[in-house]
């Protein structure tokens, strides 16, 4: 347990710290603090069932042995341990506690994520980047609220491990620094009071300020305000409010060593933020890069205070321990400790938690063999010379039919990186006429699950503004050369509305000419503007083609397994034909 001492002078005789008179009786007469224990999980993702891979279900400790840990049975045994005894605790998620990837929680819309927040107690939840994944919205309305939206117990307000109908989150979610564009006021209240006794603790919430761009979670009617200066804002009204304990949960972290209860050169925004935000707060919790530290960092008046990460995946839980003056309301911080503990699996499982996992998972197996479409031959993954596959293919068309079902959308072509020059490929799983394995499949069937598993990252499809000329390069992109001098061919899909031809014989960044681009039958035009569908993944510059940057006039469509399942309920699919793509005969 780490403690952390302020800049405290003492008076010493020989070796004694001596106290005289009045003094002593002063100190005789001070009240005993208020002891706080503040409990902070992060970036769960989703990650309720008990992973046995290295990366989601190990940590190692200081010596470093592997410990096997997380998983939702065993976070809610060790948080029962640590709060036994304590007649005051608050708990805290620091963000992204939803879009993970388990599937038997992201197929039932993070609502078992939320039974499992509610089971634990959680006291307030930052909002992090991914819980704008979806919308605004979504979050306050059915994540909060327990607002249902499309099929009742198809697409969303499913039943709970205890019989119930999803009621959402019986805690409150809190950002201080998401606005709608061009406002101030945060979208959702920018801190949470808790009352213990004769104190109040008061905790700031804050998003990374790479949320309303990021990949997953891009929001173009949302901005982010900068963290320092907002929690400055909140910290001095709190204190007008007569609240001096102050906590900031905030999603965004850093690197600091490889010892997850320890802190060793702290880099990352996180640092910046601790080194410049007011010391009105008192303890710094974090999120975001999933990693574990332990950190005493001055703040900008030269006391320590507790700057913390709680990894991810349900890995760790962090324990502060604040005493406050009751007379002050002030946190002591020369008695504040702060340690991450491992959660560890040789505890024994809570039963309602495994009973939570065990209901899941079965209902993750019953979602996965639902019936979404059904098609006349296979897609797949497979390219052709001129990196044309079925599934690219499929995966523009859809992207461009959701453009056109998105008010303000209404693209004029699509496009859709099928082997992208860095990060994730969309296109993830081949779809087969034969039926597979699963007894509810049937030839020409597809089911919900391998819908899923074939195309997307839970990114949103967005329809932006680009010019003529930017679509030009981005297909002169589909060509990068190597560091050794090799070219790397990374072919664009395109929408079947689109035609294009390409010369090989010409040198890289030369081998489309807009006059060989037909756009609905018209041919590119470099000087007009264009209304452009892709995933937000690909349009930032993620997947390694630079083209799209300065798009403007961008708008939200669904994310792309919505977009998938809707294209293919719209009835028998032909696999789509690979000749939107030729190279020029030499």
């Amino acid at each position: 347990m780490r403690s952390f001492r302020s800049r405290i002078a003492v008076v010493a005789v020989a070796g004694l710290v001596v106290l005289t008179g009045p003094a002593t009786a002063a100190v005789a007469a001070r009240p005993a603090p208020v002891d706080v224990q503040v409990l902070t999980l992060s970036d769960l993702h989703g990650y309720l069932t008990p992973q046995h891979n290295a990366t989601d279900g190990t940590i190692k400790d200081p010596t470093g042995k592997v410990l096997v840990v997380g998983g939702a049975p065993y976070i809610a045994t060790h948080l029962e341990r640590l709060r036994a005894g304590r007649d005051h605790t608050l708990t805290l998620a620091a963000g992204d506690f939803f879009s993970g990837w388990p599937t038997e929680v992201a197929y039932h819309a993070d609502e078992p994520t939320i039974e499992f927040m509610n089971k634990i107690k959680v006291d307030v939840a930052a909002v992090g980047n991914h819980e704008l994944d979806r919308s605004l919205e979504f979050l306050r309305g059915h994540m909060g609220k327990g607002k249902c939206f499309g099929e009742i117990g198809v697409d969303s307000c499913f039943t709970d491990s205890d019989g119930q109908p999803f009621r959402g989150a019986d805690f409150p979610f809190s950002t201080a620094n998401i606005v709608r564009k061009g406002q101030e006021r945060p979208v959702l209240p920018p801190y949470v009071i808790k009352r213990f006794g004769r104190v109040a603790v008061g905790v700031i919430n804050l998003t990374t300020v790479t949320t309303v761009e990021g990949s997953t979670s891009y929001q173009p009617g949302l901005d982010n305000l900068p963290l320092v200066e907002t929690a400055g804002k909140y910290a001095a009204e709190l204190k007008r409010r007569g609240v001096e304990a102050i906590v900031a949960n905030v999603h965004e972290g850093g690197y600091a060593g490889p010892e997850f209860d320890g802190c060793a050169n702290l880099t990352g925004p996180i640092a910046d933020f601790a080194a410049r935000a007011t010391p009105d707060i008192d303890a710094i919790v974090t999120g975001h890069w999933h990693w574990g530290f332990n950190c005493a960092l001055p703040d900008p008046a030269g006391d320590l205070r507790p700057v913390v990460e709680p990894a991810n995946h349900g890995r760790l839980i962090n324990e502060l321990n604040l005493k406050i003056d009751p007379r002050t309301g002030d946190v002591i911080r020369s008695a504040t400790t702060s340690a991450n503990h491992a959660v560890t699996r040789d505890v024994p499982p809570d039963r309602d938690m495994t009973e939570l996992v065990e209901y899941w998972l079965a209902k993750g197996a019953e979602s996965y063999a639902r019936p979404v479409g059904a098609l006349t031959g296979d897609v797949t993954r497979v390219r052709d010379a001129d990196g044309e596959s079925t599934l690219g293919n499929l995966a523009a068309d859809v992207a461009h039919a959701d453009s056109h079902r998105t008010p303000g959308g209404a693209a004029d072509l699509a496009m859709v990186a099928v082997a992208p020059v860095k990060g994730s490929n969309s296109l993830r799983a081949d779809l087969r006429f034969a039926k597979g394995a699963n007894p509810a499949d049937a030839d020409g069937t597809v089911l919900f699950g391998e819908a899923w598993a074939a195309w997307g990252y839970a990114n949103p499809v967005l329809t932006v503004s680009v010019t003529g000329a930017q679509i030009e390069q981005a297909l002169e992109q589909q060509w990068q050369t190597q560091p050794n001098g090799t070219v790397r061919f990374a072919p664009l899909a395109v929408s079947g509305n689109v035609r294009f031809s390409y010369d090989l014989s010409k040198p890289v960044g030369d081998r489309v000419l807009p006059a060989d681009v037909l756009i609905g039958g018209v041919p590119l035009d470099p000087t007009r503007g264009y209304r452009l569908a892709a995933l937000a993944y690909t349009l930032i510059g993620a997947d390694g083609y630079t083209a799209f940057a300065g798009f403007t006039d961008a708008v939200r469509g669904s994310r792309d397994y919505e977009a998938f399942r809707d294209y293919l309920a719209r009835g028998p699919l032909t696999p789509p034909a690979l000749d939107r793509a030729v190279a020029k005969q030499l």
